[in-house]
Formats: C-alpha cells, sequence, structure tokens
C-alpha cells in the first residue's frame, strides 16, 4: 500500500508541474489554484508513504516519477523539445530507479 501511495503522490507533482507552467508566474487563477492542491496532496501522500518506506528510495521513486511523468507529458502536450539525449537521460532515470528498489529500498 506504501508503494500505491508513492506512485500516486508522483502522479500528482507531475499535475502540479504542469499547472505551474499554466499558472504563468502565479498570474493565472485556476493552475494557480490546482498547483497548491496537488502540491500539498503530493507532499502528504508521500509522508504517509514514508512512514513505511526508506525515506530515500521512497523519495527518489517520487522524484523519479515527477521529472519523467513532467518531462514527457511536456514534450507530448507541451510542445518542448524531443532530443535523443533528453530520451536517454529519462531513461537513466528511470534505470536509477529501478535500481533503487533493486537494492532493497522497501519497506522497513
Amino acid at each position: 500500500m506504501a508503494w500505491v501511495l508513492v506512485v500516486v503522490a508522483g502522479l500528482f507533482e507531475v499535475a502540479m508541474a504542469l499547472c505551474l507552467k499554466q499558472s504563468k508566474g502565479f498570474t493565472e487563477l485556476v493552475p494557480s489554484i490546482g498547483f497548491l492542491v496537488f502540491a500539498v496532496t503530493s507532499f502528504g501522500l508521500l509522508s504517509m508513504a514514508v512512514n513505511r518506506l526508506e525515506v530515500g528510495t521512497a523519495y527518489a521513486v517520487w522524484v523519479g516519477i515527477g521529472a519523467v511523468g513532467t518531462a514527457v507529458l511536456g514534450m507530448v502536450l507541451m510542445g518542448d523539445r524531443v532530443t535523443p539525449l533528453k530520451l536517454g537521460a529519462l531513461a537513466l532515470i528511470v534505470i536509477g530507479v529501478v535500481g533503487l528498489n533493486l537494492a532493497g529500498g522497501g519497506a522497513h
């Protein structure tokens, strides 16, 4: 269950980042409110998850989901440039997060 919380928290982090872009420096009300709601929800879920998981691994997975998800959706939805180097770097993030989990970052 704790890993589900981390994954959902990571997805909320992606939504938070996308709202941050859409808020245009917090000048747009709806995306600014979305940013706040998604940020609080994401951090809240992560805080519940780290009660049962190693903090370093849980945080790395959360950040990895946020970074990869935001980068991919930025490319797909917002016209961010797609380059082989970006795609390779994103693959390395995924490999690193999987590696941390395989190294024993589970529940304690």
